[in-house]
C-alpha cells in the first residue's frame, strides 16, 4: 500500500491510497482539474480511481466531487447523513452508505466517528494485507474509546491544525470563530495532536503526516517541534501542504 497526500489545508484536502488492485481517494476537496493534474503527475489515470471515501461534507473536502464522479464514475462511500446533505446538489449514481467495515478488492476500510461542526464526520482506518494506516482530520477531540482501535498502526495522517497562541493572537479571526476552532467540534491543535499521537504510536509505527495545518494560525516548524518534543525523532514525520503533494509513501 502506498499513500500520497495530494492536498491538505483549509482550502482543500485529498489523499490517494494505492494498492495492487485499486486506486482510492479519501476526500476530494480541490477542483476536479487539480486532482486530475496531480494524479497524472503520479502516473495515475484519473479514470482508474475506483473509490472515494468522504470524511464529512464541508466544501474543503468535497469541492471536486460533483465533477469528478460525473466524469469518472467511481463509487462514493459516505454516511447516510452526509448523503442526505450532499445529494441536494450532487447526483449520485454510484454510492455506498457506510454502515460497517467495508471490504473492497484488497483493502478493508473501517470508519470511526470524529467530532466536527458538520452534519456528520468520520475518520478512516485502511488496511491492506498486514499494513494499516489511520486518517484523522477535522475533529475537536478523539474519544478515548477509540484509542485501542487506532493504536499502533503503520502510518498516521493526522490533523495538527493550529497553534493555540497564534490563533488567539490573530486579529483577523473573530472571537466566535476562535471559540469554534478550539471547541470539541472544531480542530485539533498542535498540542492536541501530539498528545493523541503519543498515546497511539507503537512499535509498528513508521510514518506520520501532519495534516490540515492552518496557513494563518500555524507554522510547520512549530507543529513538527511540538510533536517531536512529545514522541521523539524515531519516526518518519512529514508535513502535508495545501498546494504541494507529499512523496508517495510506502506503508
Amino acid at each position: 500500500m502506498r499513500v500520497c497526500v495530494i492536498a491538505s489545508g483549509s482550502k482543500g484536502n485529498c489523499t490517494l491510497v494505492q494498492t495492487e488492485c485499486a486506486n482510492t481517494l479519501i476526500d476530494i476537496g480541490m477542483s476536479c482539474g487539480y486532482i486530475e493534474k496531480h494524479l497524472e503527475t503520479l502516473g495515475i489515470d484519473p479514470g482508474s480511481i475506483k473509490n472515494i471515501f468522504i470524511t464529512h461534507p464541508h466544501v474543503d473536502h468535497v469541492a471536486g466531487l460533483k465533477v469528478f464522479i460525473k466524469k469518472h464514475n467511481p463509487t462514493v462511500y459516505l454516511t447516510s447523513k452526509m448523503y442526505s446533505e450532499l445529494s441536494e446538489t450532487i447526483d449520485f449514481t454510484n454510492y455506498v452508505l457506510i454502515e460497517d467495515d467495508i471490504n473492497i478488492d484488497d483493502i478493508n476500510v473501517k470508519a470511526f466517528k470524529t467530532s466536527h461542526d458538520a452534519i456528520d464526520s468520520v475518520g478512516y482506518i485502511v488496511k491492506n494485507k498486514d499494513k494499516e494506516f489511520v486518517y484523522v482530520t477535522d475533529t475537536g477531540y478523539i474519544n478515548n474509546k477509540y484509542f485501542k482501535l487506532l493504536a499502533n498502526k503503520n502510518m498516521y495522517v493526522f490533523e495538527s491544525n493550529h497553534d493555540v497562541n497564534m490563533l488567539m493572537d490573530n486579529p483577523n479571526y473573530p472571537y466566535q470563530t476562535k471559540q469554534r476552532i478550539l471547541s470539541d467540534r472544531g480542530h485539533l491543535s498542535n498540542k492536541d495532536s501530539s498528545f493523541y499521537l503519543s498515546k497511539l504510536v507503537g512499535d509498528r509505527t513508521q510514518h506520520i503526516v501532519l495534516a490540515h495545518l492552518s496557513e494563518q494560525n500555524n507554522d510547520e516548524a512549530l507543529a513538527l517541534n511540538t510533536l517531536t518534543d512529545k514522541i521523539g525523532n524515531e519516526y518518519d514525520i512529514r508535513i502535508a501542504r495545501q498546494n504541494e503533494m507529499t512523496e508517495m509513501i510506502e506503508v
